[in-house]
């Protein structure tokens, strides 16, 4: 998955907005507000914070060396992906569950507010 594929699978979610908080090269994808993915899009090797399940956050860690606790984030709830170590498809599927996740925690109204978005 190149950089621009990735800046674009996390664009392809309802609401999801890209922004610069920190610097120029670090992208944080937010949805209402909420932190979903984090990168610098320019780096090498590629890599790519994102929210995941406790569980599934330890299990992901053993069997993938690509998968590493969250660079600068609560451990317990994120991970750093390497991206081009991972195939494409679990790349999408492991940024599609940290966007359903980070969704799950927003306040019904504005949940509702993007079923219909």
């Amino acid at each position: 998955m190149t950089p621009q594929e990735l800046r674009a699978l996390c664009l392809s979610f309802n609401a999801a907005v890209e922004e610069f908080p920190f610097n120029p090269g670090t992208s944080v994808f937010k949805v209402l507000g909420k932190l979903f993915a984090l990168t610098n899009l320019d780096a090498r090797p590629l890599t790519v914070n994102l929210k995941c399940d406790p569980e599934d956050a330890v299990r992901l860690r053993a069997e993938h060396d690509a998968v590493a606790p969250g660079w600068h984030m609560n451990k317990r709830h994120w991970n750093t992906v390497t991206v081009g170590e991972l195939p494409d498809r679990m790349v999408r599927e492991l940024v599609e569950d940290s966007y359903d996740l980070v969704v799950a925690g927003l306040p019904r109204a504005e949940r509702l507010r993007l079923d219909r978005g």
